[in-house]
């Protein structure tokens, strides 16, 4: 049994048709912008954003914002 292997441009085509069939073309455009590498520095802006801070103190600072009505 041998397996035929698309290439990866043939698949995402398909994908995105499949999508825009389903969805439409602006919640293709969302959908597909979540997965946009981001830029920066994640783990040092964390460690930068969180220091000194505990889990408990981040959660007691989460907890003690007002709720969205979103």
């Amino acid at each position: 049994m041998s397996a035929h292997l698309q290439p990866i441009s043939e698949i995402s085509q398909k994908a995105t048709n499949a999508l825009v069939q389903e969805l439409g073309v602006v919640d293709t455009i969302r959908f597909l912008n979540q997965f946009r590498a981001g830029s920066g520095n994640y783990t040092r802006e964390r460690a930068e954003l969180f220091s000194g801070m505990s889990v408990q103190s981040i959660l007691t600072e989460i907890k003690s914002q007002p709720k969205s009505g979103a």
